[in-house]
């Protein structure tokens, strides 16, 4: 998810972590880097990487390890850490507006574009 400081990465996070089946609270990972939500089918790995400046901490961490088909990997600020991450199915980018907020999905993979159809469809 990319997107201004204080433009709802971190809010957005949220309402897909709780509309996926995690009941608890969402805390945001801006310190830790990463929060895990386990849930029966699969895991969700909450990132946020405005502050991450080290390749070496990325590694020492395992991260590398949380991208797979068992895992859904939500990144706030992904553009720190390009060069380590995967390429993502689907990008987000959230912007300020007169009035609210905008939200732009974009499909990278044919996986992306399968779940980004089911997403959408669910506003129609």
């Amino acid at each position: 998810m990319q997107g201004d400081l204080g433009v709802g990465k971190t809010t957005f996070a949220r309402g897909l972590i709780h509309a996926l089946g995690h009941t608890g609270k969402v805390k945001s990972p801006t310190y830790a880097l990463v929060e895990n939500y386990p849930l029966v089918k699969f895991n969700i790995y909450h990132f946020d990487l405005y502050r991450f400046i080290d390749k070496e901490e990325w590694e020492a961490a395992g991260f590398r390890d949380y991208f797979n088909q068992n895992n859904i990997c939500l990144i706030e600020w992904p553009e720190k850490a390009a060069y380590l991450c995967p390429n993502s199915d689907i990008g987000i980018k959230i912007s300020h507006q007169s009035q609210g907020r905008s939200m732009a999905f974009t499909a990278h993979t044919q996986f992306g574009t399968i779940c980004l159809e089911h997403f959408l469809a669910a506003f129609v």
